[in-house]
């Protein structure tokens, strides 16, 4: 594949994404559409005294929110259910040039770089944190 965005991390962080699976019993899941590209991510997620202890997933999607997804499923586990929060805003920004790589919370974050300048991808990479953002706030509704 020669188009700049698929560079060899973000291919082989696709390759991961695709090989996560749902979980059997999450605390909260929540799926997010893309109608025009057609990328579809269900994110499912375990916590448990405000951490999240499992992340599942479900991509149908291209190699950028495979990637996106992959990354959260890394990253997430063990962390306070704020820091996903954080994760999401974090890359949004960074995508729109208003924050660099060293504002990231998570290093693989930065493997987004080459999107940057593709601003039609950036709701590719952006899915599985909108996903991960919807699953959070039914569990405050929940507990509200």
């Amino acid at each position: 594949m020669s188009d700049p965005l698929y560079q060899a991390e973000i291919l082989a962080l696709a390759r991961l994404g695709r090989a996560i699976g749902r979980l059997e019993e999450p605390t909260v899941s929540a799926r997010i559409d893309n109608p025009i590209c057609g990328d579809r991510v269900t994110v499912d997620l375990r916590i448990e005294d405000g951490r999240i202890i499992a992340v599942g997933a479900k991509v149908q999607g291209c190699a950028l929110c495979q990637a996106a997804t992959a990354i959260i499923a890394g990253e997430a586990v063990g962390a306070p259910v704020a820091t996903l929060e954080h994760a999401g805003a974090a890359v949004a920004a960074y995508l729109a040039g208003q924050v660099a790589e060293d504002g990231l919370p998570w290093a693989q974050l930065g493997s987004f770089a080459p999107v940057r300048g593709a601003r039609p991808r950036h709701d590719c990479v952006l899915l599985p944190f909108k996903a991960a953002s919807k699953a959070l706030s039914q569990r405050e509704a929940v507990s509200s």
